[in-house]
């Protein structure tokens, strides 16, 4: 399937501020059988956009608006095609990617209650059943509430709450599989999904490696693997390793933050 996604950031600030630095990681992946078309990113006030790769191969972006301004909007427009299913050539983890993707992260948290909830869900030496009962025991105890949860909370405070997003359904699978023996990562994107209430905004999902398979791509949100509908854009630990944007300014202005994003097939 070939995808537009227009996804556009705005900051608007009480008072100007000055030496804002933001970091992007919004261009889509070109791995696991997907291919990024093109690429775009535009900034209002214009700043000169740098790039490097970070350590989980995820493209980001960054740059620096020194003049003084009350408002910045980010503009990014990607096309992409996107895979059938995810075909990742990798079959086995480095040592740190195993570590990385085995171990308790800030928001994927191993607390007793974590552990209690993955329990059931884990059949040894059968993967493919433990993630079945994970995304079938995630999606019992979590309502999907947009508002419910903000970029911090972790899976412990969803399932106390018991109801999330995207992002909380997808950290306690992941936490869940990594209690499991199963490594598991973060995966921030887009899905095109008109109309359903979980794709008004940038998606989340999780990535499963699976002995002899490699990496399972599955989405706990849908109660789906990953689709031609669905736009890859980072891996990590948790939604800390990508989130689509952040920054740090000078200054002691409040900010208001609004994300638009808009996916549309070619």
């Amino acid at each position: 399937m070939r995808l537009r996604v227009r996804h556009t950031t705005t900051y608007d600030y009480d008072a100007a501020i000055t030496e804002g630095y933001t970091e992007l990681r919004l261009k889509p992946l070109d791995s696991g059988g997907q291919r990024c078309l093109s690429f775009t990113v535009e900034t209002d006030p214009g700043a000169l956009v740098h790039r490097y790769s970070d350590r989980h191969g995820n493209d980001v972006r960054h740059f620096d608006v020194l003049a003084p301004h009350a408002r910045l909007v980010v503009e990014a427009r990607s096309e992409v095609a996107t895979p059938e299913v995810l075909a990742d050539e990798q079959t086995d983890l480095l040592p740190l990617q195993r570590h990385d993707f085995l171990a308790p992260s800030p928001r994927a948290p191993f607390t007793d209650d974590v552990r209690a909830f993955a329990a059931p869900c884990l059949v040894p030496g059968d993967p493919e059943t433990t993630m079945k009962r994970i995304v079938e025991a995630v999606r019992a105890r979590l309502r999907y509430e947009p508002g419910a949860t903000d970029v911090d909370t972790d899976a412990a405070q969803a399932l106390a709450h018991g109801s999330g997003v995207c992002q909380d359904f997808a950290h306690l699978a992941m936490a869940a599989c990594r209690l499991g023996g199963l490594p598991a990562r973060y995966v921030s994107g887009y899905v095109y999904a008109p109309g359903h209430a979980s794709a008004a905004a940038s998606h989340a999902w999780v990535d499963v490696f699976v002995a002899a398979r490699g990496w399972v791509s599955i989405d706990p949100t849908h109660d789906t693997a990953q689709t031609p509908r669905h736009v890859r854009v980072a891996v990590g630990r948790d939604y800390a390793d990508v989130p689509p944007t952040r920054g740090v300014y000078r200054g002691s202005a409040g900010e208001k933050l609004e994300v638009t994003v808009t996916v549309e097939v070619l």
